[in-house]
């Protein structure tokens, strides 16, 4: 039994370890054929916020096809596979199963065909959404992980936030969670051109690894510590990358901030004895005070402004969760009442 339990261990480790690696040798792959598309024409560039260039000039009808009936074909097909797995779950496990081994297959396709998509006709989403939607899409996530994880590491410096509100909009978020997730995931990444910026190229990296996260589901290394708080920690390193290209003034309010959120959150939920949790906060005080000393005291609030802003939308979404689910269930008691 302990054999085959090992085994067993090995096939969920094997999937990590081949769709880590697929997601790095596909990273390259954009990056050497980068300038492939350097001949395309971009539409004019213009200064005003928000403004994403990575779009042709005269994008067609074909064109338009290609990237929504992609989009769609790879959104229904994800949300089949979670329905699916859903209908007949039996629990966590050691290994790998048929329909996850399927939903690594599917996004790999998906993946292989965004790719062509992008030689042939370039444009992403972008030529008919804005910016802010795709942000906001992965933020949202972001900010559901923090609600669902509360009951298990805390929200603030592990101490957890208690009451009847949080602990039933965590356990339906939980429930449910995974179309919203696979929806935020694919929308974003079928909204960008695959260009080989280092913005793009880290984003991509990071979108692959979440569908390979998605592609786990029912498994333990789904919800691995380590490889949960890997995927959380690695927006830091895009948003502070992108900032820097983009809105270099702005640069420490997506590195304070994000690694203000592990430092008061996402630490906690990884075993760390309080010596190690008292490093990372030490490093984490001494790095930011270095850095504000020498662009400005008077900018120290900016690395206030994803925490906060990450805990009232959490809260929000709670309330939100908590108050449909009363309302469900009052219409169903209504109706019940009525027979």
């Amino acid at each position: 039994m302990e054999n085959e339990s090992s085994r067993h261990q090995l096939s969920q480790k094997l999937g990590l370890v081949i769709g880590i690696a697929f997601s790095l040798v596909f990273t390259g792959l954009i990056w050497i054929c980068g300038p492939w598309l350097e001949a395309v024409e971009l539409r004019p560039d213009r200064e005003i916020a928000f403004w994403y260039p990575w779009v042709s000039a005269s994008p067609t009808i074909w064109t338009r096809l290609s990237v929504w009936g992609l989009y769609s074909a790879h959104q229904l097909t994800v949300w089949w596979l979670i329905w699916w797995a859903q209908s007949r779950a039996a629990g966590y496990r050691n290994s790998l199963s048929r329909i996850n081994v399927v939903a690594l297959i599917a996004n790999a396709i998906f993946i292989t065909l965004h790719f062509i998509q992008t030689h042939v006709f370039y444009d992403g989403l972008a030529i008919d959404v804005p910016e802010q939607s795709s942000q906001w899409s992965v933020i949202l996530l972001l900010v559901i992980v923090l609600l669902m994880e509360n009951q298990r590491r805390g929200l603030f410096f592990g101490t957890k936030v208690k009451g009847s509100l949080m602990e039933e909009s965590a356990r339906a978020l939980r429930k449910y969670h995974g179309y919203y997730f696979a929806w935020a995931i694919i929308y974003t990444f079928w909204y960008h051109p695959m260009v080989s910026t280092s913005g793009h190229l880290l984003g991509f990296l990071y979108m692959f690894l979440l569908m390979l996260q998605g592609s786990l589901f029912f498994t333990r290394m789904h919800v691995n510590k380590w490889w949960m708080v890997t995927q959380e920690v690695l927006v830091l390193i895009h948003g502070t990358l992108v900032a820097l290209n983009n809105a270099p003034d702005l640069w420490q309010m997506f590195c304070f901030g994000f690694a203000g959120l592990f430092v008061v959150t996402q630490m906690h939920g990884l075993g760390l004895s309080l010596p190690a949790r008292f490093g990372f906060l030490i490093v984490y005080i001494s790095a930011a005070t270095f850095v504000f000393f020498r662009i400005g005291l008077r900018h120290l609030h900016q690395i206030t402004w994803i925490p906060l802003t990450e805990y009232a939308i959490m809260f929000l979404i709670a309330i939100l969760v908590w108050a449909t689910m009363k309302a469900v269930s009052l219409l169903g008691k209504a109706k019940v009442l009525k027979r």
